[in-house]
């Protein structure tokens, strides 16, 4: 018997040491030109999106998300661009793009350049595919905010959890901020690792992806306060203005202004 619980612990050993963290999703945006489509939408309007956002976000438009090789080089990169121009009944213009991919649980990398300017509100994020608890899509099936960045302190980068239980609406969600000394010279890299019983995010370079810890929120209760899991999708845009965005006003000399995506890697563990 002892022989054979030896085999069982040795051959546990050994799957676990086979298993990693594998790639199953990209995009590199290596080209000149639009977005690719079989990847990516948009979310399209101007009606504020729940927080007083001026912009109107547009679809599939280059002037406000398009890949553009870095020069002299087949690397290439997304754009992400807000503009000033009246569209649609709105003075500013953006884009706010979301995966058609969906995942749960896994490692999300996001190496990323910041834009500075104050009114704006860049994001990496992620929602829920579907309305699964309650009888409200949000906050009660979860958001997870990988990245946050106000253009009036530019250097302070923001992770945060949104749940039914704990809220901005309530004023009780679980976020917490680093200072970041280089996110709008240098390309960061952003990650969200995010498991059955744990969801941390991190700051760092290539280096050292996981240099900074920026937040940390441990499973606890009910649905309530751990909807996490279920599938969600990656979104990645430029607000302006709005409730935290605009909080110091709104400088409308910046513009135009881009986020700049070098890739985005979804991982899970296999």
């Amino acid at each position: 018997m002892k022989s054979y619980q030896l085999l069982i612990c040795v051959w546990c050993v050994v799957k676990f040491s086979e298993a990693a963290w594998v790639r199953v999703w990209e995009d590199n945006f290596d080209w000149n030109g639009g977005v690719d489509l079989n990847k990516w939408e948009f979310d399209v309007g101007g009606h504020g999106w729940g927080n007083n956002e001026e912009q109107y976000y547009t679809q599939n438009r280059q002037e406000n998300a398009r890949c553009e090789l870095f020069p002299g080089s087949g690397n290439g990169r997304l754009i992400i661009e807000a503009r000033k121009e009246n569209f649609d009944n709105r003075r500013f213009t953006s884009a706010r793009m979301k995966s058609k991919a969906k995942w749960t649980y896994g490692r999300l990398q996001i190496r990323a350049l910041l834009p500075t300017g104050r009114g704006l509100w860049p994001a990496l994020w992620m929602l829920p595919e579907r309305q699964t608890y309650s009888n409200a899509y949000w906050p009660d099936n979860g958001e997870i905010d990988l990245m946050e960045q106000v253009g009036y302190d530019p250097l302070r980068i923001h992770s945060t959890v949104h749940t039914k239980a704990n809220n901005h609406m309530l004023g009780n969600h679980p976020s917490n901020s680093v200072i970041v000394g280089d996110a709008t010279s240098n390309f960061k890299i952003y990650t969200l690792d995010w498991n059955v019983d744990k969801i941390e995010m991190f700051v760092g370079d290539e280096g050292n992806p996981f240099q900074t810890r920026i937040f940390i929120w441990n499973k606890h209760g009910d649905w309530t306060t751990w909807p996490f899991d279920k599938p969600f999708f990656v979104l990645l845009n430029i607000a302006v203005g709005g409730s935290w965005g605009g909080a110091q006003g709104l400088d409308e000399n910046i513009f135009p202004r881009r986020m700049e995506i070098d890739w985005v890697y979804y991982y899970q563990w296999r």
